[in-house]
């Protein structure tokens, strides 16, 4: 069976049409896989012809995407994110984030940011444009604590103080 079958057949993959829930638990999956730090889980959420554009960067396809994944997390140290819905519709979802990290120099970051994801029949990501802005922070002012990598536990809130 290929891969693309196997996640639409899994009971874990949520697929279009959208409603308040799933799009809800389809945020919440995207941002555990995330905070995994595994390029190649992450990955395999999107399309094999997925189109990104992370910023400036533009790519195509999950081996592209892999790749990014492998680089952004070599200089973004200890990740965590937190993704919160914004709004959906049957195909696509917006998500705002945030998510700390520090440098090789033990300088620490909080990026904020806006996604669009839209999705195929299988439920894979097919397009995603991500908008995002970086800042400096004290390591006193960080937000996101829990043992990394790893999801973020049920009882850590997270951008508006939602669990």
């Amino acid at each position: 069976m290929n891969s693309s079958l196997q996640q639409a057949t899994s009971p874990l993959v949520i697929v279009p049409p959208f409603t308040h829930d799933s799009a809800i638990r389809k945020v919440r999956a995207a941002e555990d896989a995330w905070n995994s730090r595994d390029p190649l889980r992450v990955s395999r959420a999107y399309s094999e012809d997925s189109e990104w554009r992370n910023r400036g960067e533009f790519l195509q396809g999950r081996q592209q995407i892999a790749d990014f994944l492998a680089r952004k997390w070599q200089r973004e140290l200890d990740y965590r994110l937190t993704k919160e819905l914004w709004c959906f519709d049957d195909r696509r979802i917006a998500v705002r984030f945030q998510y700390e990290w520090h440098d090789v120099s033990g300088e620490w970051h909080r990026s904020y940011g806006n996604e669009l994801w839209e999705f195929d029949d299988l439920g894979l990501m097919r397009r995603r444009e991500a908008s995002i802005n970086d800042v400096t922070i004290h390591e006193r002012d960080r937000k996101f604590f829990w043992p990394a990598p790893g999801s973020r536990p049920v009882d850590h809130a997270g951008i508006s103080g939602v669990r």
